[in-house]
């Protein structure tokens, strides 16, 4: 329905394309023949936006845009959110699997989502734009969310008890799995061009809309939560009350509605078009790179090859200054003597730089992997807790899925006063318009998901001294409020810091594959869990008096959760000591700009930026204080108005 809805509309998308573009472009063939020459022989990145000033004289972007990108995010997380919470129990309930199958299913599935988002990325990064992308995957999302209610109400589709590992086979486990693998696909894909959809509507070009991008992904994250607050309760409730399928009836209809919105308010967005595939810009400079490892670097930067000025501003490719690190790749930027520039002969500075940004993200990547592991244990083993503790409150019973409705209804507080009370407070102090930098923000989630696992250990003890005295005694459910509560301002302090981070310091043709660098952290976080739970298994069984695992079986009270939990407390502490080596050693792509002698260019050829002491520190300052941003969406080095050009020609005589 979204996607019928969408195609039938199509006949919109010229009004959403600056004609005087490609007009431009056309002039700039015929009255530069080199130029022309040129853009055939090196790789150059056209931009794949419609141009800055279109924007605003067609009222697209903005907030406006964003409230139906918000509307989604609320009504597909309803769904999401809660099959997230109780899926578990219904693979263990319903389709009878043990304790840790149910758990590493789960975990499975959610990883291989989360994997899938890099599908999605590099679809509407490469051949579609990222709002088709996203109702394509969405259809297929409602399809599969169909089929899993069919599964739920039809009890031919029930497998019966075994007492083995897992119970189902036949056509049962071939809908089963094909139910899951859509599922999977359908949430990945939407995922995977989605936040980047909604940042494209604010113009890292102009001022204010750049400093709006912050509380974008703030408001997002919020819309999230009440979506996931209202799915934890409500439909979660459904589920466990009056059936499972009636559960994911709702998250199919919300879903349903939540893409149709979508596709209702493409006339208001800014929508990205596809340029060259991502994949093949960095496999370029990695063959070449390889290629020319016995070549000398030049001593000076300047000598390696880059596209002139003049091509750049006329076809508004944002050139990436050079930086030092990872020299090696450099060499893909060297151009043969007696050889003409051709696109897998020599690759540009600006795609060298593209490589090397991506490469310095991988170590912030790998660090927070620890932290979604622990994350998974919150939506297995903690919900498996929850089943053998009291859910009373008064005279009211509370399934134990929507626990977690106690740190979203804090998150749904906290991310108000972080947007209006502690960023302007945090910013008179440090400077930087967010108030502290996107990797200061991810290393307070990292901390606190270590104390949440420390108190997750400490309530299992108390959980099952309890249920194991004679007679035994069921503590409060409320008792996991703790850990979820921790945990769930981590993860706003780093799901927020992640998405930003991603998205601003990625080249303007990878912004949907680097945001997806947040979902695929989640997915190895999830696929590193199940391991962690058969390693751990197979290890304790052997060296314990036991000779029983840490996670055998399926009764929790003579099982040793506890020692899990605080086993991946002592990892994660680890591993943040791993994060700040990677984060201090992370340089800001928007501090290369500062440090380099290449200087951006306005159209008429006069610079910008007059000289380096005009610029301070730009991991503290505002990303658009200065009339060109080099993580510009546009990728436009554009004076604001007249008068500043002005200024720099007078500052330049």
């Amino acid at each position: 329905m979204p996607l019928i809805l969408y195609i039938f509309s199509t006949h919109q998308l010229t009004r959403s394309i600056n004609p005087s573009l490609s007009l431009s472009l056309s002039q700039a063939k015929l009255q530069r023949p080199e130029f022309s020459a040129m853009e055939e022989g090196q790789a150059i990145t056209k931009t794949s936006y419609d141009s800055p000033g279109s924007w605003k004289k067609k009222g697209k972007g903005g907030f406006r845009a964003s409230g139906f990108i918000f509307a989604l995010s609320g009504l597909d997380n309803m769904g999401f959110i809660a099959n997230m919470a109780t899926m578990v129990l219904y693979f263990y309930l319903v389709m009878h699997f043990n304790v840790s199958t149910a758990s590493n299913t789960l975990t499975n599935f959610l990883g291989s989502t989360f994997l899938l988002t890099l599908v999605g990325a590099f679809i509407s990064d490469t051949y579609l734009s990222r709002l088709t992308t996203c109702l394509i995957f969405g259809t297929i999302e409602v399809l599969a969310l169909a089929m899993l209610t069919i599964e739920a109400h039809a009890k031919h589709l029930h497998p019966n008890k075994c007492g083995k590992s897992s119970c189902i086979h036949g056509g049962t486990a071939v809908y089963f799995y094909a139910n899951l693998c859509l599922l999977a696909i359908g949430y990945g894909g939407v995922r995977g061009a989605f936040p980047a959809l909604g940042a494209d509507q604010f113009d890292q070009t102009d001022p204010v809309e750049a400093a709006s991008l912050p509380t974008f992904f703030n408001y997002l994250v919020l819309c999230t939560t009440a979506g996931a607050t209202f799915g934890v309760t409500a439909i979660v409730w459904v589920s466990m009350n009056k059936g499972w399928h009636w559960g994911f009836l709702i998250s199919t209809i919300a879903s349903t509605i939540g893409f149709v919105v979508l596709a209702v308010g493409k006339p208001f967005y800014r929508v990205q078009r596809h340029g060259e595939s991502p994949v093949i810009r960095i496999w370029q400079v990695v063959l070449l790179a390889i290629k020319n490892r016995k070549l000398p670097l030049p001593e000076n930067s300047a000598d390696l090859f880059e596209m002139s000025d003049k091509a750049s501003s006329v076809l508004a490719v944002a050139k990436i200054a050079h930086t030092d690190q990872l020299r090696f790749l450099d060499k893909a930027a060297i151009l043969p003597k007696e050889s003409k520039p051709e696109p897998w002969k020599v690759c540009t500075v600006t795609q060298v730089e593209e490589v090397k940004v991506l490469t310095r993200m991988l170590p912030i990547l790998a660090s927070t992997i620890i932290m979604n592991t622990c994350l998974a244990q919150l939506q297995t083993f903690s919900v498996q807790q929850g089943r053998l503790m009291d859910p009373y409150l008064g005279s009211l019973n509370i399934p134990t899925p929507s626990i977690p409705v106690i740190p979203l209804f804090f998150m749904s507080i906290l991310i108000p006063i972080y947007e209006y009370v502690f960023v302007p407070f945090a910013r008179k102090l440090t400077g930087h318009p967010s108030g502290i930098t996107q990797l200061q923000r991810v290393g307070v989630g990292l901390v606190l998901s270590v104390i949440s696992m420390v108190v997750a250990g400490f309530v299992e003890v108390k959980r099952r001294d309890e249920c194991n005295k004679s007679p035994p005694y069921a503590i409060s459910l409320f008792w996991l409020a703790l850990q979820y509560s921790i945990f769930g301002i981590a993860d706003m302090f780093t799901l927020v810091g992640l998405l930003e981070f991603f998205y601003k310091e990625a080249p303007v043709g990878m912004r949907s594959l680097s945001t997806s660098f947040t979902w695929l952290s989640l997915s190895f976080g999830y696929f590193l869990s199940s391991i962690f739970v058969n390693l751990i298994n197979s290890v304790t069984e052997r060296i314990t008096p036991s000779k029983q695992g840490w996670l055998h079986g399926v009764d929790l009270n003579k099982n040793n959760v506890n020692l899990f939990y605080w086993f991946l407390a002592i990892l994660s502490t680890l591993n943040f000591g791993v994060y700040l080596v990677a984060a201090s050693w992370y340089k800001y792509k928007t501090e290369d700009l500062a440090d380099s002698e290449m200087k951006p260019m306005a159209p008429n050829g006069v610079p910008l930026i007059t000289n380096n002491n005009d610029m301070t520190d730009r991991s503290t300052q505002n990303d658009a204080s200065v009339a060109f941003n080099p993580v510009s969406s546009a990728a436009e080095p554009v004076a604001k108005d007249n008068k500043a050009v002005e200024k720099t020609e007078a500052a330049v005589n």
